[in-house]
């Protein structure tokens, strides 16, 4: 009995001893919230003069330097709500999909309390934004405290201690010092934008924090109560799910022949740009009298002459499924769930440099070839460039044909047909839009099919994104497993 006992205490002993200074941490960046809050509430004449000091001499700094607010506006898009929102859902399913329900939780009630925190403070405190001689940017709102530094120290903070465990220790402490930097940069530009004061900031580093501990020792003693020794947060919240956590964790080359991979990729971009560039003059400028020059007349006049109100708008909102935004967003989801699924870095290679290839095809082609659009209304206006090939045609070519490539022999699901369905119904509906809308000939199409299959087919021949499943690699959700998989969330909820 005594041993038991022993058994017993030595866990509370080792957590008490490492968590008391974990605790009186969280207490002290609470109370010194409740400090900063009380001295904005009060408008503390000291306080007051620092705040719209610092922020008068930062503007003065940085207005009149272009290229630095450009920068300035990029790091800071790093703790807007649409990116933080993303990580956090993304995290989500991957932890759901390996079965991590209570880590999946413990980002969920995070973030929420972030999202909650923000709005609510903002409007008890009601706190006017900065005014600056030469403002650079507007934004809605109450400024105290800053939801861009709130949201990043704890989006980025709780991230960070759910796959601490997945790296090797000797990169866990630079892994700290860079989501350090970048919180720290992303509420550096809040008040160099002139958007926050500095006590904005420094108040909502203060409640991150405070946050951010209070759901990680929440977490510790759930960790407790089932047993598990408490550990140092410098190795992350679960180090047992090392393993689960992982992007990638069975895959141990991405490819056979890295050197020879990249020069024949290379090589094949700068085939399929001559190919492209070639056609293109062509229909360009020189196949007047040809069946494709009068495809090229007819369709754009046959589209402008049955134009309404109502197809203006449906066009409208079918092109922007191929616009830069809605391609970056479908990839930055799916690649995630393709690593969470069957881990392996190589189907997300084999995306990454489809669409970095259509790209840099696209833009090229387009300033090389530099055709004009149709000679009919462009219900887009002036566009930036030229008319062939159509970068949205090509961009939702690329992207749903290479889903599919991937998706198709690595499930026996019904709904993997799904994927063949979007590969034709996508780009289809994006071509007759921008068509419609007077914005790229038919052959401006064509040049776009041609970039997609010449393209796809040399990257999916040198990077081959489905041989792991010739290897017998199987996903981390079986098929057969799907219709009956638990509910992680419910189950982490339950108590004992």
């Amino acid at each position: 009995m005594g041993a038991v006992r022993n058994v017993l205490r030595r866990p509370l002993g080792h957590f008490t001893e490492r968590t008391l200074a974990g605790l009186a941490l969280v207490l002290g960046t609470g109370v010194g919230f409740g400090l900063v809050l009380v001295l904005v509430r009060v408008r503390w004449s000291p306080l007051y003069d620092v705040d719209h000091g610092v922020a008068r001499w930062l503007n003065d700094q940085v207005a009149p330097i272009g290229p630095l607010v450009t920068v300035l506006n990029a790091i800071t898009d790093l703790g807007g709500r649409p990116v933080i929102v993303w990580l956090v859902t993304v995290a989500v399913l991957g932890l759901l999909i390996r079965r991590q329900g209570r880590l999946a939780v413990f980002l969920i009630v995070t973030g929420a309390g972030a999202l909650i925190l923000d709005p609510t403070l903002k409007t008890l405190v009601d706190r006017l934004r900065p005014e600056v001689a030469v403002p650079i940017g507007t934004y809605a709102g109450q400024s105290f405290p800053s939801g861009h530094a709130l949201g990043s120290m704890v989006a980025y903070g709780a991230i960070l201690l759910v796959f601490l465990p997945a790296l090797a220790p000797r990169w866990r402490r630079p892994a700290m010092v860079l989501v350090g930097t970048v919180v720290f940069l992303i509420g550096f530009t809040r008040v160099a934008l002139g958007v926050h004061f500095l006590s904005d900031v420094l108040g909502a580093w203060l409640l991150g924090a405070a946050w951010l501990g209070v759901t990680a020792y929440a977490f510790r003693l759930w960790r407790l109560e089932r047993g598990r020794p408490a550990t140092p947060l410098a190795q992350g919240l679960e180090p047992e799910a090392a393993h689960e956590v992982a992007p990638a964790p069975d895959e141990k080359k991405l490819l056979p022949h890295a050197r020879a991979g990249v020069a024949e990729i290379a090589v094949g971009w700068v085939l399929v740009f001559g190919l492209l560039y070639a056609f293109g003059m062509f229909v360009s400028y020189h196949a007047e009298g040809t069946f494709l020059a009068t495809l090229d007349e007819a369709v754009p006049n046959w589209f402008a002459e049955r134009g309404t109100p109502a197809l203006d708008e449906l066009s409208w909102w079918w092109s922007k499924v191929g616009d830069t935004h809605a391609i970056l967003l479908v990839s930055m989801i799916f690649c995630p769930l393709v690593l969470a699924i069957w881990r392996r870095w190589r189907p997300v290679l084999f995306v990454a440099l489809v669409m970095f290839g259509e790209l840099t095809l696209f833009l090229t082609t387009a300033a090389a070839v530099d055709r004009p659009r149709p000679p009919v209304e462009n219900l887009d206006g002036p566009m930036p460039t030229s008319s062939f090939p159509s970068g949205h045609i090509a961009a939702s070519l690329c992207l749903w044909i290479a889903i599919a490539v991937i998706v198709l022999p690595r499930t026996d699901r019904w709904w993997r047909w799904l994927f063949v369905v979007a590969a034709v119904v996508m780009p289809v509906g994006v071509a007759v839009s921008r068509m419609y809308r007077g914005m790229h000939h038919p052959t401006d199409f064509m040049g776009a099919l041609i970039l997609t299959a010449a393209w796809i087919g040399l990257l999916y021949w040198v990077v081959r994104p489905n041989e792991d499943v010739d290897e017998g690699n199987q996903p981390a959700i079986e098929s057969e497993d799907v219709d009956t998989l638990d509910d992680e969330l419910a189950e982490a909820g339950r108590p004992g």
